[in-house]
């Protein structure tokens, strides 16, 4: 089977359709001429570069089509097989890019259209909850001024400030605080936490 592009007839038709008037005699077959010389040449290039043969095809059309609008302005080549390889290289770069923005915006847009539920499933809500509960059991638990200093340091007041308001010394809320602590990590620890 033969593909669309490696076929000379579609080269040929293509350039068919941008003759002009003043296109110099002999223009379609130096193009098809040097299609036939390079057209494996460059598709093996363009698939080095990354491209699937469909689209190493098609930039290979586009780059025999610009040649032949290049000649056909009266543009000289000095080295054909350059030149070919500087536009396929240039024009099979454009294409993957093209292919990967056309692919990450598809990614983006398939994300999109998921929907993603941030609530916890149903059993880390439950463990929360009961974690939750053991914490104030053990809080209530505490001696008086203990769970008073606990629920002032909670609320982001400094030692002083802790002092100052349950009228105790700067050591007393430290040494409060620091059994506190110790016992909810104790009181986590055995259940596992």
């Amino acid at each position: 089977m033969s593909s669309p592009v490696t076929d000379r007839t579609v080269l040929l038709g293509a350039v068919a359709k941008s003759v002009t008037d003043h296109t110099p005699p002999g223009l379609n077959d130096k193009v098809t001429d040097l299609f036939d010389e390079f057209r494996d040449a460059l598709l093996r290039y363009l698939w080095h570069l990354g491209l699937a043969l469909p689209d190493g095809e098609e930039v290979l059309q586009e780059v025999f089509l610009s040649l032949f609008q290049h000649l056909d302005r009266g543009r000289h080549l000095h080295n054909p097989r350059g030149w070919l390889f500087r536009v396929a290289h240039n024009q099979g770069l454009k294409r993957r890019l093209r292919e990967h923005r056309d692919s990450q915006t598809r990614v983006e847009t398939e994300a999109g259209n998921l929907a993603v539920d941030l609530e916890p499933n149903p059993e880390d809500r439950m463990a929360h909850g009961q974690m939750q509960e053991r914490l104030m059991s053990v809080v209530e638990a505490l001696p008086e001024q203990d769970r008073r200093c606990l629920v002032l340091r909670a609320e982001g007041l400094h030692y002083r400030e802790i002092a100052a308001i349950l009228d105790i010394s700067l050591g007393a809320v430290s040494l409060s605080l620091a059994r506190s602590l110790a016992r909810i990590a104790r009181s986590m620890e055995s259940r596992g936490l």
